[in-house]
């Protein structure tokens, strides 16, 4: 079972920007994970704050993709990713993290880290993935946080 052990409710702030030399913006935020279908599915439900737009949410439902622990993926978020969701394939990661990545076109992609190995604390981290022929030297090629989300149980 994906998250099980930080399954429950959350409170704490994300962080959010959307050009790498941007500071991240400090907002309220929410987490609820919860294990759905018998502790095949997890449910990953969470609200932040735009700085300009305001309210958002979304949504991670994580699943088993195969027997050799590979999992699956489906997101969609408010201001992020709509009206369709993102599929992004992922894997238990180093050191408690469950990684999952996804393109969503020209070679840009994103990632999506959750780091579990408190389980007193939770990390929910965004990437936006910048591909080697979009790098500039103000926006290097490979990864970025966009949104990093830190949360503690209520």
């Amino acid at each position: 079972m994906v998250l099980s052990d930080v399954a429950g409710p959350w409170v704490g702030s994300n962080g959010f920007r959307l050009m790498p030399a941007d500071p991240l913006a400090e907002s309220p935020a929410t987490m609820t994970v919860t294990m759905a279908a018998g502790g095949h599915l997890t449910s990953v439900a969470y609200s932040w704050r735009h700085p300009d737009d305001g309210p958002q949410d979304g949504l991670l439902v994580i699943a088993a993709a195969g027997e050799d622990g590979s999992l699956m993926a489906v997101w969609g978020d408010s201001w992020h990713q709509k009206p369709a969701p993102m599929s992004l394939p992922g894997g238990p990661g180093a050191g408690g993290t469950f990684e999952f990545e996804g393109d969503y076109g020209g070679g840009w992609g994103w990632r999506i880290v959750f780091d579990t190995a408190d389980t007193e604390t939770l990390r929910m981290r965004m990437d936006n993935v910048i591909p080697a022929d979009q790098a500039t030297p103000e926006m290097p090629a490979g990864p970025y946080p966009v949104m990093v989300m830190d949360v503690r149980r209520t």
